[in-house]
């Protein structure tokens, strides 16, 4: 139980899509009710895997990567562009690079 709470509150302290305010009340929230605080935090946890415009990112898989709303739909419409013909596969690599960076 103990090993399982200090997982919940590990992967609660790496989550980057969860604002400090949030965490700071899950926090609260597992350390006062364990069990129920943890069981209702993975229930509602939103999954590692973001799909964008048919590229798959996955959350700490290449280190810190953030990924913001405007970021998000600039590469939908490169993936739109690049599934229309509009651009070649290189042009669309450097393009998701530099949004990405």
């Amino acid at each position: 139980l103990i090993m399982l709470w200090v997982f919940t509150l590990t992967d609660l302290a790496h989550r980057r899509d969860v604002s400090g305010v949030a965490k700071g009340f899950w926090a609260v929230a597992i350390v006062l009710l364990p069990l129920i605080g943890m069981l209702i935090y993975f229930i509602t946890r939103p999954e590692d895997d973001i799909a964008i415009g048919g590229l798959d990112v996955v959350a700490g898989s290449a280190g810190p990567l953030e990924i913001t709303d405007g970021d998000i739909a600039e590469l939908e419409k490169l993936g739109k562009l690049k599934d229309d013909g509009a651009i070649t596969d290189e042009e669309f690599s450097k393009m998701k690079a530099r949004i990405l960076d």
